[in-house]
């Protein structure tokens, strides 16, 4: 092969690759603002879902569980406070585990719901599964933790998924730590340390 069927080949790989570069760029430019949309749509329909009785939902910040940008929301019926949704995340075994917590206006738990995890199927996939969830309903801060037997006023672990099940524990505790410093006017503290992961 010689020098210069060597540079044809170089140029024509180059070519290649800027148009696809460019062909990438432009299928994200035109699909990113479709796939925004479409998740902003969800989280509206999980926060209605979340508090289906409230009169407006009204994002009331913002804050970083795990190093994640997570918002938090307060529930109104006219002008009163009915509640708060706080979007938080916890350290699975394989993923971030993506959580949305409801609470009532004196941060005892309505319900909790999986957003999204990418835990083992058939085992940390569990938490998804309304048994363990319903764990949640009416626990306050003082009884979300994770313990491995049967225990009324705890969460019972998800049998081989106790990192999963801790993950979405620790989630929500920091969620409803976060809603009582709000509540209190403290400042929120910047990050938490629960299943503290690098990405």
């Amino acid at each position: 092969m010689t020098t210069k069927d060597m540079i044809k080949i170089t140029i024509n790989l180059a070519v290649i690759y800027i148009i696809g570069g460019l062909l990438l760029a432009g299928v994200y430019a035109k699909t990113s603002p479709v796939i925004y949309q479409k998740n902003e749509e969800e989280k509206q329909a999980a926060l209605k879902e979340m508090m289906p009785d409230a009169g407006s939902i009204l994002n009331a910040g913002e804050w970083q569980p795990l190093h994640k940008h997570a918002n938090f929301y307060e529930a109104k019926s006219g002008d009163e406070t009915t509640g708060y949704v706080a979007e938080t995340f916890g350290k699975g075994y394989s993923s971030y585990i993506h959580v949305f917590v409801a609470t009532d206006k004196n941060l005892v738990i309505k319900k909790i719901k999986i957003l999204g995890h990418a835990e083992t199927p058939g085992l940390g996939d569990e938490i998804e599964k309304d048994y363990f969830l319903k764990q949640f309903d009416g626990k306050d801060l003082d009884h979300l933790e994770v313990v491995k037997t049967e225990t009324p006023d705890k969460i019972q672990a998800i049998t081989g998924a106790t990192i999963s099940s801790r993950a979405v524990t620790n989630g929500v505790k920091d969620a409803v730590t976060m809603l009582k410093e709000k509540a209190e006017g403290n400042a929120p503290e910047e990050e938490k340390t629960h299943g503290k992961g690098v990405e």
